[in-house]
């Protein structure tokens, strides 16, 4: 087959969304930050926030930064003086919004009897209310009405009904916390949500039965001060039995009302937190502090997902929310040297180029879908060569995060990950940010970069748009009608404009395929990798197989040739699967591949061990919604299991764009697949250099021929 060029719109993959900025007020470096920060600057400015919604309507948090020096000032609502309620009890309120986690897999209906199974005597008691799912899978609750129990000494009472409502609206769950806490508060509170979490875009509490409502961070902060204010008190704790909620803009939503968050950085296996364990905890413990349950919550957590084989990427952590306000206040500090980098090019493209490499939650690939959801301290430490000192920041972190349990795919997380666009498309996703974001300077950033992406010529960036005339910011406030429309109707090109080479990709006369970047490129350039292709039987279509980093890389004179040793991953019966990195590092690399398992679509989630020797199903994972909820479901395969692999496939004759089926593979139980050199055939290779900004470049396609084993390239 000969290398036909096809064109480079064809092409929408791997790519990442990212930021630079300049602006008016950012100090120097962190400093020692204070204890805590409470008298704002006071300020009308409409400020940051939701483009198209309303000021936030709680009214537990405000946050300004001066100007002239870029110090962010916090103050936080007083949720204090109310009645103490029942004393030696532990009350813990459980949202539990069953969805599809119930209608397909009885996931709530077991956790209610684990809540049965965990409360003996009256030291402990679960007040749930139930909704959001279509079918329960028991005789007790009532799927077409909102219900609300009480779980006490190992039984379970109905005590309050109401008419069926969105349990993705703000109203209902400030409705059950009022009604909560003025019937059942006591010595020692939590709140539970149970779901499926999204992180800090699409929130938590997915309502199947109302179009896959949610309730977003601003949701939550409105119900809880309706709920906390009426009743003047604060909970002990707020959980998330959710995935990917561990998050620190949502934590500076609850640090207003409560003393501790436990949540996940990444997604929570089906079977989520053990309240057999809790509630028994406290049972034994009556009085028992946050402190001492928060490990346990943790520990017993990690044990029933090692119970189903699930343990290796779960994350849990316990965030002590008053130190939330130091934490942000040094993050403010470091985002101002953040942004101030990044005037340099050089600077910009480097700190990309890590948050890129950092730690991410959720999968964030094109099939499985984006959650932008990063590691908090791996997006600090990678930015601060550049940036500079990050110390006041990363030490904040350590002091927040009390207690954290992780499975080996994530031993080196944090505790408490960020939003970072790594993908987005249109306006709508940084409207919800700009109201949540914690720093001015950080939004501004990600501002800054999105519009040199999007717009031709931006010769200087300017943010008065995101800040009132006197350059304040009031976190939570409405931003400016339509500032981020500059994002809508934008779509990557496959020719970014800011990649440009010093030389061309191109075959040379010893048969290797490399390029090397200018100055410009250089700066503007965050990745590179290798695309592979293989031609349909028939020669009509161009079959797309996935990305490689089989490369020869040297970011030090931005020269990279290819690398690409012809092996690929393949299914028993031959067929090559379409793969792309979900993580790689030095003990193993997580491929996704796309699929449909009996009949209906996933993405196989593949693990090459390289100490083993052995390349592995580990299951299957839907990825993310259109709503935004991420599966929560790793699903094991079973023997006789149909797996049909999925590929994008482009036109050789027009170019158009589609998507190929391969063959029914039965899966015989044994989840090795194999690792092994493609059939010798005609195959293409192209070369994908994402830029800073959000576009990328596709170069021209080449053939190369694979003949017992040998890679050879010949030219376009």
């Amino acid at each position: 087959m000969s290398g036909k060029v096809v064109s480079r719109r064809l092409l929408s993959l791997l790519l990442a969304f990212l930021m630079a900025l300049s602006i008016a007020g950012c100090g120097g470096e962190a400093e020692d930050v204070p204890a805590q920060t409470t008298e704002p600057q006071k300020t009308e400015a409409a400020g940051i926030g939701s483009s198209g919604a309303d000021a936030v309507s709680g009214q537990g948090l405000s946050m300004t930064v001066d100007i002239e020096t870029g110090k962010l000032s916090i103050e936080r609502a007083d949720l204090s003086g109310g009645d103490i309620g029942d004393e030696g009890v532990w009350t813990i309120f459980v949202y539990l919004c069953g969805t599809d986690l119930e209608t397909k897999y009885k996931g709530a209906t077991d956790d209610l009897q684990e809540m049965i199974d965990g409360t003996s005597g009256d030291a402990v008691r679960f007040v749930v209310q139930t909704g959001g799912t279509a079918q329960w899978q028991n005789d007790i609750v009532d799927s077409d009405k909102l219900q609300r129990f009480v779980i006490q000494d190992g039984t379970m009472q109905l005590v309050d009904e109401q008419p069926l409502a969105d349990m993705g609206s703000s109203d209902t769950l400030g409705a059950f916390l009022r009604w909560g806490l003025e019937n059942y508060a006591s010595e020692q509170m939590g709140l539970i949500f149970w779901n499926h979490g999204g992180g800090s875009i699409s929130g938590v509490c997915f309502d199947e039965v109302h179009g896959r409502s949610s309730l977003d961070l601003l949701d939550i902060d409105s119900a809880l001060y309706e709920g906390c204010s009426s009743a003047k008190r604060r909970f002990d704790f707020i959980g998330f039995d959710a995935c990917l909620m561990g998050t620190v803009e949502l934590a500076n939503v609850v640090a207003s009302y409560a003393d501790y968050m436990v949540a996940s950085e990444e997604l929570e296996p089906g079977g989520g937190w053990d309240y057999t364990a809790i509630g028994g905890y406290i049972a034994a413990n009556p009085g028992a502090e946050l402190t001492w349950l928060g490990p346990v919550i943790c520990d017993s957590f990690y044990e029933s997902c090692s119970k189903t084989g699930e343990e290796i990427d779960c994350t849990l952590s316990v965030i002590d929310l008053s130190r939330i306000n130091d934490l942000l206040v040094a993050f403010n500090d470091f985002a101002c040297q953040m942004f101030a980098a990044a005037e340099d090019d050089a600077k910009c493209a480097a700190m990309v180029r890590e948050i890129n490499n950092a730690e991410n939650f959720g999968g964030n690939s094109k099939f499985e879908g984006y959650t932008n959801m990063v590691d908090m301290r791996a997006l600090i430490a990678g930015c601060a060569d550049s940036a500079g000192s990050a110390s006041a920041v990363i030490t904040a972190i350590k002091n927040a995060v009390i207690c954290s349990k992780n499975g080996y795919l994530h031993e080196n997380a944090s505790g408490i990950s960020m939003y970072y666009p790594l993908r987005i498309m249109g306006s709508q996703e940084l409207s919800i940010f700009g109201a949540v974001c914690p720093s001015p300077y950080y939004l501004a950033f990600i501002d800054r970069l999105k519009q040199r992406g999007a717009v031709d010529d931006i010769s200087s960036y300017d943010s008065t748009q995101l800040f009132d005339e006197s350059g304040e910011w009031n976190w939570g406030g409405a931003s400016s009608e339509g500032h981020w429309d500059y994002l809508d109707g934008y779509s990557q090109t496959g020719e970014s404009q800011h990649i440009t080479f010093a030389t061309s990709p191109h075959v040379d006369e010893n048969g290797s395929f490399w390029f090397e970047l200018d100055e410009k490129g250089y700066d503007a350039a965050a990745d590179v990798c290798g695309i592979v292709y293989q031609l349909s039987e028939d020669g009509k279509d161009i079959i797309e197989l996935g990305q490689t980093y089989d490369l020869q890389s040297d970011w030090s004179t931005g020269r990279f040739a290819d690398a690409f040793d012809g092996w690929w991953i393949s299914l028993p019966d031959g067929q090559n699967l379409a793969t792309y990195i979900v993580e790689n590092n030095q003990e193993y690399t997580i491929y996704t591949s796309p699929i449909l398992l009996n009949g209906e679509e996933t993405n196989l989630r593949l693990k090459l061990d390289y100490a083993a020797g052995t390349m592995t199903i580990e299951g299957a994972w839907d990825g993310v919604d259109e709503s935004g909820a991420a599966a929560r479901n790793l699903i094991k395969l079973s023997s006789g299991d149909v797996i049909i692999p999925v590929y994008y496939s482009y036109s050789n004759e027009n170019g158009d764009e589609s998507v190929y089926n391969g063959m029914e593979y039965t899966f015989s139980g044994e989840p090795e697949v194999y690792y092994d050199v493609m059939e010798d055939g005609n195959y293409l290779y192209a070369f994908c250099i994402e830029d800073i900004y959000g576009d990328y470049y596709l170069s021209e396609f080449v053939s190369f021929t694979i003949e017992s084993g040998e890679v050879y390239y010949s030219a376009a």
